[in-house]
């Protein structure tokens, strides 16, 4: 997790620092369904490399926005969700979809 002295002064800042790339949030929406495995979120996020998955993943758990369960099967099942502090973020991600529906209502022709 990252210390506090890390932080951005800015409150919006800190936000846009945890979450505020594109596939971080599209990681976040796809969450707020259920529980993913990597290769379910890599098929439903078009244009993200492996790699990008990966490091945005680490990222966010590291941050304790994601928890990582591995289940002891073999194979290895491994599965992704929202950690409180994600659930936390769910009206966030919930305002930016509706503001995007009626943006593509008004605006789109």
């Amino acid at each position: 997790m990252v210390k506090k002295e890390e932080l951005p002064a800015c409150p919006v800042a800190t936000t846009v620092q945890l979450i505020g790339n594109k596939w971080k949030l599209l990681i976040m929406r796809n969450l707020r369904l259920r529980p993913w495995r990597f290769n379910e979120l890599q098929k439903s996020l078009e244009g993200i490399s492996q790699k990008v998955l990966t490091d945005s993943l680490r990222s966010m758990e590291n941050d304790g926005i994601i928890t990582r369960t591995v289940y002891p099967e073999v194979p290895p099942r491994v599965e992704y969700a929202l950690s409180e502090l994600g659930e936390s973020m769910r009206p966030i991600i919930d305002a930016m979809e509706a503001w995007g529906i009626e943006y593509k209502k008004k605006a789109c022709y």
